[in-house]
């Protein structure tokens, strides 16, 4: 039998979403239709993938900014600022844009199956968009990978 490809596994047509997409809006789709990420498309491109551990905000860590007292004033220390201000950001972020992970882990079409579960477990992701040319025709995830075990007996 021939090894199971990208095409075999994925569902197809995922729901994507679009950067300006609401959070709140991002996290009722997942819950309503039971899936724990969403391709990100912007102008038929992937721009990024949003996924539940995105918008959960309790898993932000927020580091406050240093301050440095200087003859009666505060300073604050500049690196410090950008990144409390990207974290901020990302915590109340607004859109999918704001959390979501650009520039995603994906895989063709036609990827082995044996190579996708290599890369996720490499890149440390649970779920991987697939593309045929630049376009999102599915996604894989790792319940996918478990289940194409079980195509292959």
């Amino acid at each position: 039998m021939a090894s199971l490809t990208a095409r075999d596994i994925m569902t197809a047509e995922p729901i994507s979403v679009a950067p300006d997409l609401s959070v709140t809006d991002a996290a009722r789709l997942m819950v309503e239709h039971r899936i724990g990420a969403l391709p990100v498309v912007e102008g038929g491109v992937l721009v990024g993938i949003v996924s539940e551990g995105d918008l959960i905000m309790q898993d932000v860590k927020m580091e406050f900014p240093t301050y440095i007292h200087l003859l009666d004033g505060f300073i604050m220390y500049p690196p410090a600022t950008a990144r409390f201000e990207d974290e901020l950001k990302k915590a109340v972020g607004a859109t999918v844009g704001d959390v979501m992970t650009a520039e995603p882990v994906t895989v063709s079409v036609d990827a082995p199956v044996e190579d996708i579960a290599t890369t996720m477990v490499d890149r440390d992701v649970s779920r991987v968009p697939v593309l045929d040319g630049d376009r999102v025709v599915g996604i894989v995830s790792k319940s996918d990978i478990v289940r194409s075990l079980l195509l292959e007996e």
